[in-house]
C-alpha cells in the first residue's frame, strides 16, 4: 500500500499491521502528478493508495488505471488528528480494489 505525499509520512508506521507501506516519500515520487503517480505505482504492485485528497476519484479513472484509493477526508493533515481514523484506514485498506474509491472521515 502507497502512502501519498498529501498525509504525513508518519502514517506508514502506524499502519504496519500486517501490510507493506510504503510512502510516496520515500519512493522518491514527490511531486508527480497524480496520473503518472499512480500508473507508477500500479508498475510497481500497489493496489491501494492511502490519499488525502478528495478530487482524486474525479480526475483519474482509477479502474482504467488499476488502483483503489482510500480517501481521508475533513480531518487535519497531522498524525494526531488522524491516529483515531487508523483501526478504519487499515480495514478500508483490506477490502478497497483497484477501481474502488473507500473515503474515510470522523463522524
Amino acid at each position: 500500500m502507497l502512502i501519498d505525499e498529501s498525509l504525513p509520512v508518519e502514517l506508514a508506521d502506524e499502519l504496519t499491521g500486517g501490510h507493506d507501506v510504503v510512502t510516496v516519500h520515500r519512493r522518491g515520487w514527490l511531486h508527480l502528478k497524480n496520473g503518472i503517480l499512480l500508473r507508477r505505482a500500479v508498475e510497481d504492485g500497489f493496489v491501494v493508495i492511502v490519499t488525502g485528497d478528495s478530487k482524486l476519484r474525479y480526475q483519474q479513472n482509477l479502474r482504467k488505471i488499476g488502483i483503489g484509493a482510500v480517501v481521508v477526508t475533513r480531518v487535519r493533515n497531522r498524525i494526531e488528528d488522524l491516529r483515531p481514523l487508523i483501526p478504519r484506514i487499515a480495514a478500508a485498506i483490506e477490502t478497497t480494489k483497484p477501481g474502488d474509491v473507500t473515503e474515510i472521515s470522523p463522524d
